[in-house]
């Protein structure tokens, strides 16, 4: 299931009224302005993770109510088959595969990540993002280009990366062919991962 960007940004509408919470106070918590947020939340411009996780944070709802329209329900464990898990086409290309869309009270969003391979991308700056919080990327097939502020490293398949997400980070594939990455997002508790 490919959520819709209308009633994705619908939801985040409906919700910020609902909790009369202003645009300037989403824009924000998002790190946007107020115009970039408006043209957002009215589903003129895609949504990046990024972007869906901090409007759930300040929502305090799960991101995958924004997505789905859903409250995750499962408590105790939660199983996705190889093949299944809520689909998100974002950013450039790359495509998500949000593996326990249905656990509720996640301390962490595990991601099946496909990041294309594309040549315009291969000598030109990276896009950095960030969000609060931690991240882990463990590399399975082919080669990635990670940013971390200034730093640059080559990855490639059984490589894994930790780092704070809430400084700058971004990544390309590289060696020809699309990155296949599982991707953990854990969120923050207070000022510090639990």
């Amino acid at each position: 299931m490919e959520p819709n960007i209308e009633e994705v940004a619908g939801r985040i509408r409906a919700l910020r009224e609902d909790l009369d919470i202003t645009m300037q106070e989403m824009a924000d918590a998002t790190g946007r302005s107020t115009a970039e947020y408006a043209a957002q939340e009215s589903g003129q411009h895609d949504l990046s993770f990024t972007f869906l996780y901090k409007c759930a944070q300040r929502l305090g709802v799960d991101v995958i109510e924004l997505l789905t329209g859903e409250d995750p329900h499962l408590s105790g464990y939660s199983l996705t088959r190889a093949a299944e898990g809520l689909s998100i086409k974002r950013r450039a290309g790359f495509e998500y595969l949000h593996k326990a869309p249905h656990f509720k009270n996640k301390l962490a969003e595990p991601f099946l990540v496909t990041a294309p391979y594309l040549e315009e991308e291969q000598d030109a700056p990276i896009h950095l993002s960030y969000h609060k919080g931690q991240e882990l990327d463990y590399i399975i097939s082919g080669r990635m280009r990670f940013a971390y502020e200034d730093h640059i490293e080559e990855l490639e398949a059984g490589d894994l990366l930790m780092y704070d997400s809430g400084r700058g980070h971004g990544m390309i594939a590289t060696g020809g062919e699309p990155c296949t990455f599982l991707a953990i997002v854990m969120k923050p508790h207070g000022d510090a991962i639990i």
